[in-house]
């Protein structure tokens, strides 16, 4: 009896220590994207596809022949306006933090298009995105904007 105590005692131990370690990776999230290129085909459609919306995105157009380098995102999605607003203030932010040199992004539903560039949402924040080194300060800082409706539609004027 006691044999078989110490090992299930070792065995829970085990599977413990397999369940943190596992985890870890996906403990940092979108975050172990950080520093990506625009021309990593791997890293932006891991990171768009965690985003917002990211179950209706349909295409991915990465633009990086020439200087400013961007991305085209086209959703297969019908939705009121205030919440593309939404979507593209949330994916654009984590974009420009994530991605060092996009310049600009340019999203396409099915029936509306914005197209946001680095400098206006970071002169819209009043912050350089790059600095942020977390996703829990991303997310605060995107909640504090999305709180008020007239900072949202004053980005899209």
């Amino acid at each position: 009896m006691k044999q078989r105590i110490k090992f299930l005692f070792f065995l829970s131990l085990v599977v413990v220590l397999l369940i943190g370690c596992s985890t870890n990776k996906d403990h940092e999230g979108i975050f172990q994207f950080k520093d990506s290129y625009v021309g990593d085909n791997s890293a932006v459609g891991n990171i768009v596809k965690q985003l917002q919306s990211g179950d209706s995105l349909k295409e991915i157009e990465l633009k990086t022949k020439e200087k400013p380098y961007g991305m085209i995102l086209n959703y297969n999605w019908l939705e009121s306006e205030q919440k593309y607003k939404e979507t593209v203030i949330n994916n654009a932010t984590y974009l420009f933090a994530l991605v060092k040199n996009v310049d600009w992004i340019s999203f396409h539903f099915n029936n509306r298009e914005y197209k946001i560039t680095k400098e206006e949402i970071q002169t819209w924040y009043g912050k350089n995105l790059s600095e942020v080194k977390n996703e829990e300060d991303l997310r605060k800082l995107i909640q504090k904007y999305l709180k008020e409706e007239p900072k949202v539609n004053e980005l899209f004027q």
